[in-house]
C-alpha cells in the first residue's frame, strides 16, 4: 500500500521508529508524553512504535517521573546491550580497534602500531600489514568482551584519504599521502576478514567520522554548522550542515597557502599541511636549529617543542626558536581556519585530533587572533573555535556510528551485510557475446 506522497506504509512505519529511536537515544530517557512533541506524532503512532521497539528488545523502561495531577509517566531508554559496534581507526601511528555497546560504552580496546613496518612512510601503511591489524583486532576484542558476533549492527572503518565507491570494489581509498592508489579496502577487508561476510562494512575518511563524532556527541552537538577539523601528522576536516546528517569530508590539509612554496608529502608545493601539521611543524622545528629528542616519536617531540616555547617553571626562560616555530605555525592555521570562515560560514569550528588537543587552548588563542584578522568580518564575527571534547580516540567513536547512523536510517533494523547485484538478462548475454 502507498500513501499519496509517494511513500509506502511500510516507509512511514520506518520513518516513525526512527524518528522515536534518535530522540530516546539522543535526548533519552524520556516518557511517551514527552515523545510526542519531540518527534511530532501523535499518541497513538508513538505507543504503536515503542511497543515494537519494547518488542524487539532495543528499548526499556527505566524508571517513572511524577506528571501534573496524574499517574507517574513511566520513562523509556534504549537499551545498552541490544547490539553492539565496532570502531576502527587507520591512524598515522597505530590502528586501533573497539567494541562498543549501542550507548557506546567502550567493551574493548586493541591497538597495534604502524610505526615498526619500516622507516618510509609508505612502509609503514603497508595495504597487508593495516588489513592483517583490522583482522587481528576485531577477532580480539570480540573475543575478550565474550559477545556474540550476531549482536553486531558492523564494523566502520575510518581512513586517511578520499573514500569512493564502485560496484565491484564497495569503498576505494585514494591515499595520496599514504601511497594508497585506488586501493580496494573493503574488498580486500571482505576477503580477509571472515565475520565481515555475515556483519556490514562501513568505510569513510576519518576526518569526516571525527566530524561526526564531535556533532552527535561532543562539541557540536545543537549547532546547525559546523566546520571539524582533524589536526595530526597531517590536517583534514570534515564540512556539516546538519547535526544528524552525515558531513562532507574537504582535504582542506591541501589548500594552497604559498605558491611554490615547501614540499608537501603528498608531493605538491604550498599545501597547508606541509607548513602546519605536526610532521611540518616538527621538521620546520629541526631545519630552525631546534633540538626534538633523539628517536622520539611525533607526539612526544611535539611535547617537546610545547615544553621548550612555554616552560612550566617559575622564571623559565621561553626557546626563542621553538616559540617561533609555534607562532608561525599558528598563523598558517589562521590563515587556513579564515579560508573555511569564508567559504562556508561555519556557525563554530571545532580543532580534534592528537596535536590539535595537545597544542590546546594556548595555542588555538593565537589560532584565534590570527583567523579573525585574515577572515572577512562578517562570518568571523559569527564563528566560535574550539577544541573538540571527545579526545584523541574520537575517530573511532565516529567510525562506529557510521553502522549506528544505518541503525537509525533503518528504523532499527539490522542492515544486509552485503547487496549482491542482480544483473539482467541481456547483460549478461552481451558479456558473454563479448567474451567469445
Amino acid at each position: 500500500m502507498t500513501v499519496r506522497s509517494g511513500r509506502t506504509v511500510r516507509d512511514l512505519r520506518r520513518e516513525n521508529r526512527t524518528a522515536v529511536l534518535q530522540r530516546l537515544y539522543f535526548d533519552g530517557p524520556q516518557s511517551r508524553f514527552s515523545l510526542g512533541p519531540a518527534t511530532g506524532l501523535s499518541s497513538g503512532s508513538i505507543s504503536n512504535v515503542v511497543a515494537e521497539l519494547v518488542a524487539d528488545g532495543l528499548v526499556e523502561e527505566a524508571g517513572s517521573v511524577e506528571s501534573a495531577g496524574g499517574r507517574p509517566r513511566t520513562l523509556l531508554r534504549v537499551r545498552p546491550d541490544s547490539a553492539c559496534m565496532i570502531g576502527v581507526d587507520v591512524g598515522e601511528t597505530r590502528v586501533r580497534v573497539e567494541l562498543f555497546d549501542l550507548t557506546l560504552t567502550e567493551l574493548a580496546r586493541v591497538e597495534r602500531p604502524l610505526t615498526d613496518n619500516g622507516p618510509r612512510r609508505e612502509d609503514r601503511y603497508d595495504v597487508t600489514v593495516v588489513i592483517a591489524h583490522i583482522r587481528d583486532g576485531i577477532e580480539e576484542v570480540i573475543r575478550t568482551a565474550g559477545i556474540d558476533p550476531a549482536q553486531l549492527l558492523g564494523v566502520g572503518v575510518g581512513v586517511p584519504g578520499i573514500v569512493a565507491r564502485t560496484p565491484e570494489d564497495g569503498a576505494v581509498v585514494h591515499g595520496q599521502t599514504i601511497s594508497w592508489d585506488a586501493v580496494p579496502l573493503e574488498r580486500l577487508l571482505r576477503a580477509s576478514v571472515p565475520l565481515l561476510r555475515s556483519v556490514p562494512c562501513f568505510i569513510d575518511n576519518g576526518a569526516k567520522t571525527l566530524g561526526q563524532a564531535e556533532m552527535w556527541f561532543g562539541a557540536g552537538r545543537g549547532v546547525s554548522s559546523a566546520v571539524v577539523v582533524l589536526f595530526g601528522s597531517g590536517v583534514g576536516a570534515c564540512v556539516v550542515s546538519d547535526d544528524l546528517s552525515p558531513g562532507q569530508a574537504v582535504e582542506w590539509g591541501h589548500l594552497k597557502v604559498q605558491v611554490r612554496g615547501r614540499r608537501c608529502r603528498c608531493g605538491a608545493l604550498g599545501c597547508l599541511e606541509a607548513y602546519a601539521g605536526a610532521e611540518a611543524l616538527l621538521e620546520r622545528w629541526r631545519e630552525a636549529g631546534g633540538c626534538p629528542p633523539d628517536g622520539a616519536d611525533e607526539e612526544s617531540a611535539l611535547t617537546a617543542i610545547l615544553a621548550a616555547a612555554y616552560p612550566l617553571a617559575a622564571g623559565a626562560q621561553a626557546d626563542t626558536i621553538a616559540l617561533a616555530v609555534l607562532e608561525e605555525t599558528a598563523e598558517y592555521l589562521g590563515a587556513g581556519f579564515a579560508d573555511l570562515i569564508n567559504l562556508f560560514q561555519p556557525e563554530r569550528i571545532l580543532v580534534g585530533g592528537w596535536a590539535g588537543l595537545q597544542l590546546g587552548d594556548r595555542f588555538l588563542e593565537t589560532v584565534r587572533t590570527y583567523a579573525t584578522s585574515y577572515a572577512l568580518s562578517y562570518p568571523a564575527s559569527h564563528v566560535r573555535i574550539e577544541l573538540g571534547t571527545l579526545g584523541p580516540d574520537a575517530v573511532t567513536v565516529g567510525a562506529a556510528s557510521l553502522p549506528l547512523a544505518e541503525f537509525f536510517a533503518l528504523g532499527g533494523r539490522r542492515a544486509p551485510a552485503q547487496v549482491e547485484e542482480v544483473t539482467p538478462a541481456w547483460k549478461a548475454s552481451l558479456r558473454e557475446r563479448a567474451a567469445q
